[in-house]
């Protein structure tokens, strides 16, 4: 029997020739696998077979083939794959140090640490196997950790409520203490406001988790049975009462005191008609969707225009957000340096976009965003009666962009029928995103009714898409397939606000390269008509310089007035209407917003030199001699410039025809063809619905008498 030396792990197996033993400083334990990240079966071996000078091949009783090499003063080197498919690399010899390379383990030898072959591949190695046993403070902090880890496993729930005990005693005490305090100011309402709204949800989401079905199925369900069984009568007294309720308020409120608001009734009824005649198809028109849409243009309108608590709280609203807004200054500041002002487009409104979209992103994370979307959706759904997916869209273009909100209904748009993507493609003209319509509030533009146009739009939007181009086949989409909208895949409240921040970036070089491109066009095209208008007379003093504004002043000149514009201001606001649909809103709004200053800057000259020195030009213009100062664009009446902040308030203009076909074209690659024979049709859709919320503004507001 030669002589013979093996070392490796004994399971069971046996050789004739061999006496085997364990040798547990060559090998790994179990544990050691254990921690590197790797399995170890019972039946995984690794035999060591030391002969003299013959190569012994083993096999196990696992089935498993040993290898052994030998050599009296050479490595024996054995390979092995054991029953988890890891290949197992074992050093041994008569003068060497013993140790494993496994998937990147070193060999020692010598004392020496050799490169194992993953070393060459760029693969970090693991540390030496041999790790010594932990000290006692390592393993009492390791007890104590499985301790508190498993008690927190048991009693975390506890634990919580606990925790949000003590918060909620100590925001009470608080609350208490500050009205106490100090109650009566704007600062105690506020806080009040917000504490009942916090009160509010949790109360809703408390009631509707334990008792929301008990509610449902003895109140809710038998009412909406009575609905739907008799319905068929029911519609017909709902609008009955309706119609009839408008119609005497607006002949005693309106008609008898204010008759020239009328002509913004008569708009309302043009506008719907000329949608109807020029309609896809007139014969499938549902008119419940148009209905109900002006329906809720109009109380949300009488809401905020005539009484004094939605004036007075869409007045505050539109407070608190210009007062948000205002610390996009401090950013500003930091990066532009104190004289940020100098450049006011730039450093001052631009960063604004920035600001609201890390804002918006941030309530996306938290799930507000969607949790208001839905309910939006929701009313819509229920009282216009249309899709799903057309509702949820329609509400989230409250808030973002039209390239944005479809991304709400992403999987849905490629089976949508054509009335439902015109719809899709409508709300985002008619709408403004809320990033966008933050900066139009630094114009000098009313926030309150900046923010009520933006809410009104919506319905409008749904109403005019669906009397323009109705839906002739059946929906795919129900209330299930939108029911859970696409959530945030920010890890944390930082990365999300970062993201938003970031994601501005394009949209604010967009803004700021189509205006410096659309403005460059605009000067030329005004240059050439000058001069051609000067070939032929036309030119100042006697006759005001023909420009692209002009022309537009007396195109659009009827749909200012049907939209109850003074009579005198109907070519200001038709040429805003011009530059808005030709060019963008926001050179629309920026020339807005001069016009709002110059009445506020007249009205303050007039208080101190009464009316004197005040010089109309032919162009429009007002000079005021006193202060030598030139009013350029001239002033409109307040109630023009209400009327003017709802007719803007959109996106429908030429250039946000390719805009829209880019974003869902990239959605619905196959619909591509369809969207761009709609892409017209719906862009004028959006803007007859802005149209239709002026009119409704100019019906319903009273200028100086005015709620709001």
């Amino acid at each position: 029997m030669p002589n013979t030396k093996t070392s490796g792990v004994h399971n069971g197996g046996s050789s004739d020739n061999n006496d085997y033993y364990v040798d547990k400083k060559e090998r790994p334990t179990s544990e050691v696998y254990e921690n590197k990240g790797f399995e170890k079966s019972e039946e995984d071996i690794n035999v060591t077979t030391i002969s003299d000078g013959k190569d012994t091949p083993t096999k196990g009783s696992n089935g498993h083939l040993l290898n052994s090499y030998s050599g009296t003063d050479e490595t024996s080197f054995v390979n092995q794959n054991g029953s988890n498919g890891h290949h197992l690399n074992s050093y041994s010899g008569t003068d060497e140090t013993s140790s494993d390379e496994r998937n990147g383990y070193r060999a020692i030898k010598n004392g020496d640490i050799e490169a194992s072959k993953n070393d060459a591949a760029g693969k970090e190695p693991y540390d030496n196997l041999d790790e010594p046993n932990p000290n006692c403070c390592i393993a009492a902090i390791g007890r104590a950790q499985g301790t508190l880890d498993a008690f927190y496993k048991t009693h975390g729930t506890l634990i919580w409520r606990v925790i949000g005990a003590i918060l909620l005693l100590g925001y009470a005490a608080y609350f208490g203490y500050a009205m106490y305090h100090r109650f009566g100011d704007e600062g105690s309402v506020r806080l009040l406001a917000m504490t009942g709204f916090a009160v509010f949800c949790v109360a809703y989401s408390l009631i509707k988790t334990h008792l929301g079905d008990h509610i449902y199925n003895g109140c809710i369900e038998p009412v909406v049975g009575f609905l739907v069984k008799h319905w068929k009568y029911l519609k017909w007294v709902g609008v009955f009462l309706i119609v009839g309720g408008f119609t005497a308020y607006i002949i005693a409120d309106i008609a008898i005191k204010y008759s020239t608001n009328l002509i913004s009734l008569s708009g309302m009824v043009v506008f719907i008609l000329l949608l109807f005649i020029f309609s896809h198809n007139p014969a499938r028109v549902r008119w419940r969707p148009v209905f109900f849409g002006l329906t809720l243009q109009m109380v949300f309108a009488l809401l905020i225009l005539r009484t004094s608590a939605g004036c007075e709280t869409f007045k505050w609203l539109g407070s608190r957000v210009s007062e948000f807004l205002a610390h996009t200054d401090a950013g500003s500041r930091f990066v532009f340096g104190d004289s940020f002002e100098d450049h006011r487009f730039a450093f001052k409104i631009l960063p604004v976009v920035i600001f609201f979209s890390c804002f918006i992103s941030v309530l996306y994370y938290l799930g507000v965003m969607q949790l208001v979307i839905g309910k939006v959706a929701w009313v819509m759904q229920a009282t216009m009666g249309t899709t799903a997916a057309e509702s949820v869209n329609a509400a989230g273009n409250i808030f973002v962009g039209m390239t944005e909100a479809p991304l709400l209904i992403r999987p849905l748009i490629n089976d949508m029928t054509k009335s439902e993507l015109h719809a899709v493609m409508t709300g985002g003209f008619a709408t403004i995103a809320g990033s966008v319509l933050a900066s139009f509030i630094l114009f000098g533009v009313p926030a309150n009714h900046l923010l009520s146009a933006s809410v009104m739009a919506a319905p409008a939007a749904l109403a005019t898409s669906k009397l323009f181009y109705p839906e002739t086949e059946e929906s795919k989409t129900t209330a299930t397939n939108v029911q859970v909208m696409e959530k945030s895949d920010h890890t944390n409240i930082i990365e999300a606000a970062s993201s938003g921040a970031s994601s501005a970036i394009s949209l604010v070089a967009n803004i700021g390269a189509n205006l410096i491109a659309f403005l460059a066009m605009l000067a030329f095209i005004n240059a050439t008509l000058t001069w051609f208008g000067a070939r032929v007379g036309l030119e100042p003093p006697n006759y005001p310089a023909l420009t692209f504004q002009f022309i537009m002043s007396y195109l659009l000149w009827p749909a200012a007035f049907l939209m109850g514009v003074r009579w005198q201001d109907c070519r200001t606001v038709a040429q805003l209407i011009g530059v808005k649909t030709f060019l963008n809103e926001f050179v629309a709004y920026t020339d807005l917003g001069v016009i709002i200053n110059n009445r506020r800057a007249l009205q303050n000259y007039t208080m101190i030199y009464n009316e004197t020195g005040i010089e109309q030009r032919s162009n429009g213009d007002i000079f005021l001699g006193n202060t030598n100062t030139t009013l350029v664009g001239g002033v409109i009446e307040e109630r023009s410039e209400v009327i003017s902040t709802y007719a803007l308030c959109g996106f429908a203009n030429i250039g946000a025809i390719g805009i829209m076909l880019g974003g869902l074209g990239s959605m619905a690659p196959n619909r591509k063809g369809e969207l761009s024979k709609m892409a017209v049709r719906a862009m004028i859709a959006g803007m007859t619905a802005n149209f239709l919320t002026a009119s409704i503004a100019g019906l319903l507001y009273q200028g100086s008498v005015s709620k709001c």
